[in-house]
């Protein structure tokens, strides 16, 4: 949530379980008109791997959306992880 012609901007952390390893093998979004995304693999001091993935607002006038980012693994447990994104973007009065 935010306002018209400010930055909109949210990372989220996806961390492995130690019993259930995957990897991400690709992203992409439903519709991805209002958005841009970009996923990183980040390696920690344990020499574990998490993904830092980063939604931006691209829309730059007053709506609302919503949109829903699709992470493929490498899981045969949960080959697809689902994360909505919703976007209010308001007028300053």
């Amino acid at each position: 949530m935010g306002y018209i012609g400010e930055p909109i901007k949210q990372s989220i952390k996806i961390i492995p379980e130690k019993k259930y390893p995957f990897k991400i093998i690709g992203v992409k979004a439903k519709k991805g008109n209002n958005i841009s995304f970009k996923l990183e693999k980040v390696v920690t001091l344990s020499k574990k791997a998490e993904y830092v993935l980063t939604v931006e607002n691209t829309k730059n006038e007053k709506s609302r959306f919503f949109d829903i980012i699709y992470l493929e693994t490498n899981s045969k447990i949960r080959p697809k992880i689902e994360i909505s994104v919703y976007g209010n973007i308001k007028e300053r009065k």
